[in-house]
């Protein structure tokens, strides 16, 4: 396993990244915060290799109303979709919750908000009517065949809300991102 690329994005480093905005979550510097876009990773002469793993941590900000929307969200890998899937962020009250396909794809799943999250408690980023929302983050972690010596990573959503302050509403960041080429035996 060699790795071949890996950014915190603390340094705003965006080399390889199209579409790449930093911005300050948490105390940190995170990749985002996109609503209705995305980025690209464009990576090239990489060593022989036989898969790529890419992983990362997945922040889900605010207002996810997951499969009502739906709030979708998609990973791809030179074209090959390796996620698309809903989240909902939405606080479940006793006897009504928005559900999420993830980790399903879309449209297979109905799961509790926050299925397969890592931490659900980190601060929002907006406040709406004096509810404070918050950020749910997710390890995302994906192993995929590959031999060539150029590789195109594209996240992006699609999300769906009625308001003014769309990115406000609902956005996503990445952080701690690692690309690795692999060998198979």
């Amino acid at each position: 396993t060699i790795e071949v690329y890996r950014n915190d994005f603390e340094t705003s480093d965006l080399s390889g990244i199209g579409n790449g905005t930093v911005s300050t979550f948490n105390n940190s510097q995170v990749l985002g915060r996109y609503n209705n876009s995305g980025f690209q990773l464009a990576l090239s002469n990489l060593p022989k290799h036989d898969a790529i793993r890419i992983s990362f941590d997945l922040n889900i900000h605010d207002n996810w109303d997951g499969n009502l929307g739906p709030d979708l969200w998609e990973m791809r890998a030179d074209n090959q979709v390796l996620v698309n899937t809903t989240f909902s962020n939405e606080y479940c009250p006793q006897f009504h919750c928005l559900p999420q396909s993830y980790p399903n794809s879309y449209p297979n799943s109905n799961n509790n908000p926050k299925t397969g999250a890592e931490n659900t408690e980190l601060p929002g980023f907006c406040h709406s009517a004096g509810r404070t929302f918050v950020t749910t983050r997710y390890r995302i972690s994906k192993t995929v065949l590959h031999t060539q010596n150029s590789f195109l990573l594209e996240c992006k959503d699609k999300l769906k809300e009625a308001v003014a302050d769309q990115l406000c509403d609902e956005s996503w960041s990445i952080d701690n991102m690692v690309v690795q080429v692999v060998e198979l035996d």
